[in-house]
Order: C-alpha cells, then sequence, then structure tokens
C-alpha cells in the first residue's frame, strides 16, 4: 500500500499516515508560469495499491486538477489499484438540474476522476447520497456520525439533547444521529415568501428549555446556520450549538459565527483549517484522520468498511 497526497490538505494525510504507521510518497506538485500544473513521483509505483489523499476545497478547481493529474500520472507509472481519497467533494451540491440549460457539475467531476483512472472513491459524508450513483465505479460513502457521536457523548448530558435539522432534506441524517444518542429531533422549516425577502423558519419540535444540536453536512457562508440558531433560541432553547462535517467557512463566515448565538461549531478537518477558523472563539475541530485511516486500511485488506458503522 502506498500513501499520496496532494497540497489541498497536507495535515489531515499526514495524519491518517501517522495513523496507518506509513509514509507519505515523495511527489514534486510544481506550477509552471502560466499556472499549469506539473506531477512528477519519485518513487517506483508498478503494481502498488494506491490511495491518492486530496480534498477538492478552495481552490476547487486546482486542488480537482492535482488529483486528476496525480492519479493520471499514477495510471502511467502502472500501478495496480488507484483509490482517491477525498475527504470533501467538492461540487457537490450541483448534484441536480436546478433549471434550463444548466449542467449537474457533481455528475461531470465523477466522469473526469473515473477518466483520470481512479478504480474506486473514498469520500465522506457527501451532500447528497445519490452522488454514489453518479460514479461507475466502486464507492465508499463514510459518515462522521461516529466521530461527532464520541463527541457529544464527552460533552453533553444526553438527557436534555435535541438533534436539529437545518432543513426538510436533512432529517435523516439527523434522525441517525439521534438514534445512536438517543436523543429526540427538531427541523428547522425554511420558507422565502418572495424573492428578495429574508427566509422565515418555523421550528418543527418542540425546543423549548432543551440544549439543541444543529447538525449537517456543509457550512459555507455560515448565515442560514446562525439564522437558524436565532430562530431557535427564539422558540425558548436552552443552548444551540452546531455539528457539521465540513467547513467551507468562506468569506465572512467566522465573524458570522463569533457573532451569532451559537454556544459553538463543531467541524471535522475534512478541509484544511483556516488562520480565521483557527483564530475564532467557537469554532473547534474535530479529526477524521482514525476513520479515514481506518476504511483505507480495511479497503486495501479486501475488508468490509461498512461494519465501521455497526
Amino acid at each position: 500500500m502506498k500513501l499520496m497526497s496532494g497540497n489541498a490538505n497536507r495535515p489531515l494525510a499526514q495524519a491518517i499516515a501517522d495513523y496507518l504507521d506509513a509514509p507519505l510518497s515523495n511527489v514534486e506538485i510544481e506550477r509552471f508560469a502560466d499556472d499549469e500544473l506539473f506531477v512528477r513521483i519519485d518513487e517506483n509505483m508498478r503494481g502498488e495499491d494506491v490511495f491518492v489523499i486530496q480534498s477538492t476545497s478552495k481552490p476547487a478547481n486546482d486542488n480537482l486538477m492535482e488529483l486528476l493529474i496525480c492519479m493520471d500520472a499514477l495510471t502511467r507509472a502502472s500501478a495496480n489499484r488507484i483509490t482517491a481519497v477525498i475527504p470533501y467533494f467538492g461540487y457537490a451540491r450541483q448534484d441536480r438540474k436546478t433549471g434550463g440549460r444548466t449542467p449537474i457539475t457533481a455528475k461531470l467531476v465523477a466522469n473526469l476522476i473515473a477518466g483520470s483512472g481512479a478504480h474506486r472513491v473514498l469520500t465522506l459524508d457527501l451532500h447528497a447520497g445519490q452522488i454514489q450513483g453518479f460514479f461507475d465505479i466502486p464507492t465508499d460513502n463514510l459518515f462522521a456520525t461516529p466521530v461527532f457521536e464520541r463527541d457529544i457523548r464527552r460533552a453533553y448530558d444526553i438527557k436534555d439533547l435535541m438533534i436539529v435539522s437545518p432543513d426538510v432534506g436533512g432529517v435523516v441524517r439527523a434522525r441517525a444521529l439521534a438514534s445512536r444518542l438517543g436523543a429526540d429531533i427538531a427541523i428547522v422549516d425554511k420558507r422565502r415568501p418572495r424573492a428578495g425577502q429574508s427566509e422565515v423558519m418555523n421550528i418543527i419540535g418542540d425546543v423549548e428549555g432543551r440544549r439543541c444540536i444543529i447538525f449537517d453536512d456543509i457550512i459555507d457562508s455560515g448565515g442560514t446556520l446562525c439564522n437558524a440558531a436565532k430562530a431557535i433560541m427564539d422558540q425558548g432553547a436552552a443552548q444551540v450549538s452546531a455539528y457539521i462535517t465540513h467547513g467551507v467557512l468562506s468569506g465572512k463566515a467566522c465573524e458570522r459565527i463569533d457573532a451569532s448565538v451559537l454556544s459553538e461549531l463543531v467541524v471535522t478537518d475534512s478541509i484544511d483549517v483556516t488562520e480565521k477558523a483557527a483564530g475564532s472563539k467557537k469554532v473547534r475541530t474535530l479529526s477524521v484522520a482514525p476513520l479515514l485511516g481506518e476504511a483505507i486500511r480495511r479497503i486495501a485488506n479486501d475488508e468490509s468498511v461498512s461494519k465501521l458503522f455497526d
């Protein structure tokens, strides 16, 4: 087994390598004067089982091209099997046509990954489960739920806990965590009465006096999350925090979080932590390196990955 990493999230790749007690392979990634990328692998990869660790987070296009070029280089180096390990799958929110003459970019990216030589994909908390079907190669979609569950049990009293889905589409995800914890769930019903007006939020479920945890897969600008937290507190909740897998945290997201009623925001290191997030008084990071590392080990040994979540 060989481990490779692009530049998207070197700290996570190194943590996975440490978990597996396997070094990261030597790879040179250079940029020409016109910004074209060039990859050279400085080790023999013939006949090897190679795992390329690369999130396609910001800058999404550069990181995606790094992944594709690395896999093409491995294909031409006669690697036996190539697994694209994508902790954060960028473009996942473009998983359907939203209007006439619009793309389904998640499917396009899936085609590019398979066409670049990947034999299988390992990812974490896809925005929509059906994206697995966009790939014509085996795809394992891991869940950060066990990582969050352990942290919640350590930090919270389960008796007065309530898991909140930020929208109707996330109910299945919220119910899975609530079931593991033996907690109740609530739902934020978001409505936009007309274009240009701010969202009106209704809470489905009795949150009065409860310690609420908003559970979701992606936080980007943070506006919707902060509005949802305020709506929950307005309904009499004792406390609101959030556990979200992928901390995109673009623009002024960290400032919004710090100024909000949220007690804390917990994200994973699927995306490399920015300086703003590291300096935020409310943002905390949990590592998914052991989860990804164990999945990699099981794939390399042809063992079951699904048993990680039993």
